[in-house]
């Protein structure tokens, strides 16, 4: 047990350490007037730290660490040493701390975890090659710094169970199929805010708008469409020449299903217009819904010169209108008329044999079923689960035929708690408070769920199993294999994702009369430059401080035209180099940007906040009870900016001592409007981008502000792996798992902080590969 620990905590040579006494001189000079018994700054005091024992007051002395690496402390206008100086009083209290830690490690006793939402839908899809969407079926998740598969957050209620229960039998008749399946109708909403005056990628060339969506179809049987559309503003009528309206092509798999003439009279926004009844075979289908111009004319082409195209009058808009019809909901219903069940992708995964006759049933479906479970509980299956998986196969054959039977065990498969909770167990009579190793297969679990958020494959199981997989080399073996499947990309999506906070740019929408050419597709096109920008880090193993310095990114034709940058079109993301030094690393994207503005102005605030949270982990103080929002301009008074306005709002205590650490970094982004387009102009008022940062440093512009970020590396760095650790062993960390963060830190620097080496130092750590009884 020691010996992973000492890998890890001493992976590389002890730097020079300061001597104590000088270390009592600095506190003396530049710390103790403000954090002394008396004042107790911040609620702390050093006297009660003993310079030579700081690991006797290690939950202490960690904050004042990580203040010390951002260039916080000492505050701006106070006399401080060099930074040079600070680093390596820092460095020293962190080698007394973690030579302490390495002869006692603490893994943690983690909550049981259970799957959530994209955890459960990315194993259905492992198991049954079957693709659902667990938003739909179970509720939403509560979040814990960030994240939501920490088992800190994750609560288990009846009303969740009950929703479990009902998702697999759901998710069972899709799977299996089911040709007496009651008729059902499932709905996909278009936002108002989706632009569809272009075409869209995946429908029919030559056609405009709409949606694509896969549906799994669960019986070969006859299925009928439901379309409705966003209404124009004032009744004004769609695209009309010579009387002709568009008309809405249903395609299957690209192939016509169907063609409705659209109405150019419709008025009612809830009016539904059905297809006629058609033959669709069992199994997950790409269907396509799109308009196709029968004439064209000076109406049709009366759209505002804008990106933005919305025909929702409800929204009481003035601007970014047209007269083409808009999709607003598709719904597929069925089945009708039910035929039987074709071979679809998820019977073929599932029916590894099939009984020619009566006698050949029960070896088969206890063939089948140990198949299913052994993947969904991600262990070998016991007598006693088989005889529990026969006992319903039992009922569910007696009450109709094979099929019906394997369809209701696999509905217990999918609501069993060894499927929805990843069960972690100790070792028989294993004392109390002490450490242990995971067992093979529990460690398969944890890595695959880490990298990929889905159950581990076979050869993990089986290297779990044969108990290989806690061996070094094979343990790096599969790691970099795992980073080189596609089921990586889960990791920029979900870690990245969560860690940036890139899930709130949903409930983000700027005001259309302000920006105009804010839509959908453009939200959505910024969360996937960035998903794709972080998952070229993963994919190519860059090093990590290229986050914030890389002069590339991914744009397609939509994002393009935002940054400015000449010559991309089309719905395909490509890689560009950047040469406008202010869109260069995370800070110059629109997603960040966006997420941190309010919907008719920027916010310095938001901005810094979110750079000191999520890059540089050092969140400011929530504000106090009843602090007054920010002004907004009174008419008929002067006009004051944003900048302005932000400045009077902190001129007097209790907002000034947490605004200047925070303002001067959102003050440095200004250049960037609340969508992230670049400006030198806010309305009447000329862009002021220069500013104070915490530490006293002026900077001028995003260039600048980035510049000072990456002179605080160190700070990023640490960050990213706390982050990067608390995501895969989910569970919050606490001041007793900074030693293990520092050591995964000197892991990566001795491959130049590359990002597997951040990934390899995590899975060979102690809280990784053990627990505490």
């Amino acid at each position: 047990m020691k010996t992973i620990a000492l890998a890890i905590l001493c992976a590389a040579p002890l730097a020079a350490q300061m001597p104590v006494a000088d270390q009592q001189v600095l506190v003396t000079k530049y710390c103790a007037g403000c954090h002394n018994d008396k004042l107790r700054s911040g609620g702390f005091s050093w006297s009660t730290v003993d310079l030579a024992h700081p690991e006797k007051a290690a939950e202490q002395v960690e904050k004042a660490i990580r203040k010390l690496r951002a260039g916080m402390m000492p505050p701006v206008k106070a006399p401080r040493p060099p930074l040079d100086t600070l680093r390596l009083f820092a460095s020293s209290l962190e080698a007394v701390i973690d030579r302490s830690a390495a002869a006692d490690p603490q893994p943690g006793r983690p909550a049981l975890r259970r799957l959530n939402r994209t955890e459960f839908a990315n194993s259905v899809r492992e198991l049954l090659d079957l693709e659902i969407d667990a938003t739909k079926m179970l509720p939403p998740e509560d979040t814990s710094r960030g994240f939501d598969n920490l088992a800190d957050s994750q609560t288990i209620s009846a009303t969740l169970m009950q929703s479990h229960v009902a998702a697999a039998g759901r998710i069972s008749r899709f799977a299996v199929g089911d040709a007496g399946m009651s008729s059902l109708t499932e709905s996909y909403h278009i936002p108002s805010t989706f632009t569809q005056s272009g075409h869209i990628e995946g429908t029919p060339l030559g056609s405009r708008g709409g949606a694509v969506i896969q549906h799994q179809f669960p019986a070969d049987a006859e299925y009928v469409f439901e379309v409705s559309f966003f209404m124009t503003d004032q009744g004004v009528l769609w695209g009309t020449t010579q009387g002709k309206g568009e008309q809405l092509e249903i395609a299957v798999d690209g192939a016509r299903a169907a063609l409705i003439d659209v109405d150019p009279n419709i008025s009612n926004n809830n009016e539904i217009v059905r297809t006629p009844a058609v033959k669709i075979t069992a199994g997950p289908h790409a269907v396509s819904a799109s308009f196709l111009p029968r004439a064209r004319g000076p109406v049709d082409d009366l759209i505002q010169p804008n990106e933005r195209a919305i025909a929702d009058s409800s929204a009481g808009l003035t601007v970014g209108l047209t007269t083409q019809p808009h999709l607003r909901n598709l719904s597929i219903a069925g089945p009708y008329r039910a035929t039987g069940v074709s071979d679809t992708p998820s019977r073929r995964r599932i029916f590894v044999c099939h009984p020619a006759t009566t006698e050949d049933e029960l070896p088969c479906a206890r063939r089948i079923l140990a198949n299913l479970a052994q993947q969904a509980f991600r262990r070998p299956i016991r007598d006693s689960d088989s005889d529990e998986l026969l006992e319903f196969f039992k009922n569910g054959r007696d009450k109709a035929d094979f099929d019906s039977g394997i369809r209701t065990a696999l509905q217990l498969i999918l609501a069993h708690p060894e499927f929805i909770f990843r069960f972690e167990y100790p070792p028989a009579d294993i004392a109390p408070e002490t450490n242990y190793r995971v067992s093979g297969l529990e460690l398969a679990a944890r890595l695959s769920y880490f990298l990929w958020s889905t159950a581990p494959d076979a050869e993990l199981l089986r290297l779990g199993n044969e108990n290989r997989l806690q061996q070094p080399m094979v343990l790096e073996q599969q790691v970099r294999r795992m980073l080189a499947d596609p089921r990586a990309d889960a990791l920029a999506r979900n870690f990245g994702g969560q860690w940036l906070r890139l899930q709130n740019l949903k409930d983000i929408l700027p005001d259309v009369n302000v920006y105009p050419n804010f839509d959908e597709n453009l939200a959505r096109s910024m969360r996937r430059e960035t998903e794709l920008f972080f998952g070229n880090m993963i994919r190519e193993d860059r090093p990590l401080p290229e986050l914030l310095t890389a002069n590339y990114t991914f744009v397609d034709g939509r994002l393009s035209r935002h940054y400015g940058i000449p010559n991309i079109e089309g719905d395909r993301f490509r890689r560009v180099t950047i040469t406008d030094p202010n869109r260069i690393g995370l800070l110059g994207q629109a997603s960040i940007l966006t997420l941190t503005s309010y919907a008719n102005r920027t916010s310095p605030v938001s901005r810094g906040k979110w750079v000191l949270d999520v890059l540089l982990g050092v969140p400011p103080p929530p504000p106090p009870p009843n602090v007054p929002p920010l002004k907004e301009n009174a008419a008929g008074a002067r006009e004051l900016s944003v900048r302005e306005r932000q400045e009077e709002h902190r001129a007097n205590e209790p907002c000034r001592s947490c605004h200047q650490i925070m303002d001067g970094i959102g003050f440095a982004l200004e250049n960037f409007d609340a969508t992230g387009a670049f400006r030198i102009r806010d309305g009447d008022f000329n862009v002021d981008s220069s500013s104070e940062l915490y530490d006293g440093s002026s900077i001028q512009g995003p260039a600048q502000l980035r510049a000072a970020i990456v002179q605080h590396e160190d700070a990023f760095i640490r960050n990213f792996t706390q982050n990067l650790l608390m995501y895969g062993i989910g569970r919050v960390l606490d001041y007793k798992d900074m030693p293990v963060v520092r050591g995964v830190e000197r892991h990566a620097a001795t491959s130049g902080n590359k990002f597997s080496a951040f990934i390899l130092g995590i899975v060979q750590s102690v809280p990784f590969q053990m627990r505490r009884s």
